[in-house]
């Protein structure tokens, strides 16, 4: 690709450009170990220096009985910009170790250097030093889409790392191009991409094991503004943001993504209304998912946290548009409890959008509702749904 389009990206990337916590990745890998023996491992958003997936893929390099371990980065890291590293390199010229340029990083040797059995820190220092692993600039700037990346790309088995959020369809969309094995990890609310969904729902890709509620703590590069709550320093100096609704995705095959949901609720019309635009019921929690409906059910977007593909199919999704839509209104007028007028008029017009709606008798109090043209009553919007069909319906007894 151009130049000028790779700089722009790097741009774009380093506006969220969040560094995972190494408990966090662990957390995570101990559940894919089986898939790693002689693999090439590729680390395409990583700076070699300060990468937790780097320093993982080293520390456990011959446990998992890795057959390379390749890092690449985007041109002047901000975090090499701080000059602190993982090891001296006395190959690596100054321009690359300062982020002056991007490099980099491949190991096909990591020795027990301190005898010890265990490999550390100590060890990770000699990795270039005796030339069975290098460091080189790279003459591009380090985007992962660059014709240079995607060589490594191209020779690697698996990739692991944290893409850039505002680049993750882009970055997702090259994977599967080349057809690659990954573990990633991204925001929550991808599984609602057009481009993302359909994979989710032919099972090409799944939901890690790890992470399945609450916020993760990134670290950020010293330039970036600590605004939000929950930001800071860690003990180390390093600033840190705690972002909510991450998810890890991945197509290697685990086994807790075959473990069955216990199902205990019962269906009843009162506890599961149907929408008014989708041929489907309503089901507010993953856990509440009756045991014995056999038609479609709408379910929150975490239901695939908990998706076991042989008890469950997936269908579709109300953000857009499928077989199951009853009708979609033309245009709608919002109703806000805090904003109707003292005598009864409601608030401006709005073009209708494809999500699921609840007929309801009265205002729910702080939820958005809305009124239909040629339609009477009032709709409660309801968050995206994925649209499942319970393949081992329990049966009862008459």
């Amino acid at each position: 690709m151009a130049d000028n389009t790779g700089l722009q990206a790097a741009a774009r990337a380093r506006k969220d450009e969040f560094y995972t916590q190494l408990s966090d990745i662990e957390k995570e890998l101990r559940h894919y170990r089986c898939h790693f023996q002689g693999k090439t491992v590729l680390c395409n958003c990583d700076d070699p220096f300060e990468s937790n997936f780097f320093k993982y893929f080293v520390l456990n390099f011959n446990q998992l009985g890795l057959k390379e371990l390749v890092a690449t980065c985007y041109a002047a890291s901000p975090i090499a910009n701080r000059q602190l590293s993982l090891f001296d390199v006395p190959g690596a010229s100054r321009s690359a170790r300062n982020g002056g340029k991007p490099y980099v990083a491949r190991v096909r040797v990591v020795r027990d250097a301190t005898g010890d059995g265990a490999i550390d820190m100590t060890d990770i220092a000699e990795l270039f030093k005796n030339g069975e692993n290098s460091l080189k600039e790279l003459q591009g700037n380090g985007d992962f889409r660059s014709d240079e990346c995607v060589s490594f790309l191209k020779q690697a088995d698996i990739v692991v790392t944290n893409p850039p959020f505002s680049l993750f369809r882009e970055y997702l969309a090259q994977l599967e191009n080349h057809q690659k094995k990954f573990i990633i990890i991204g925001n929550v609310n991808a599984i609602t991409y057009k481009e993302f969904f359909p994979l989710l729902m032919n099972n090409r890709v799944w939901i890690g094991p790890s992470i399945h509620s609450g916020d993760r703590k990134f670290n950020v590069p010293d330039d970036y503004p600590l605004k939000a709550a929950g930001c800071g320093l860690d003990e180390d100096g390093k600033k840190f943001i705690r972002v909510k609704g991450v998810r890890w995705f991945t197509n290697l095959d685990i086994s807790q993504r075959h473990e069955k949901l216990i199902l205990t609720k019962k269906y009843s019309p009162a506890d599961y209304p149907a929408y008014d635009n989708y041929d489907a019921i309503n089901v507010d929690a993953t856990a509440d998912i009756p045991r014995d409906w056999q038609g479609v059910m709408g379910v929150p977007i975490t239901f695939l946290d908990r998706y076991c593909p042989e008890q469950f199919e997936i269908l579709g999704i109300t953000s857009g548009r499928n077989e199951f839509d009853k009708r979609a209104w033309p245009t709608k007028r919002y109703i806000n409890p805090m904003q109707i007028n003292k005598n009864g008029s409601m608030s401006n017009g709005s073009k209708a959008n494809t999500r699921a709606t609840l007929l309801v008798d009265n205002i729910p109090l702080k939820e958005l509702c809305y009124q239909a043209d040629n339609a009477s009553g009032k709709f409660k919007i309801v968050y995206a749904r994925i649209l499942i069909r319970n393949r081992q319906l329990e049966v009862t007894e008459p």
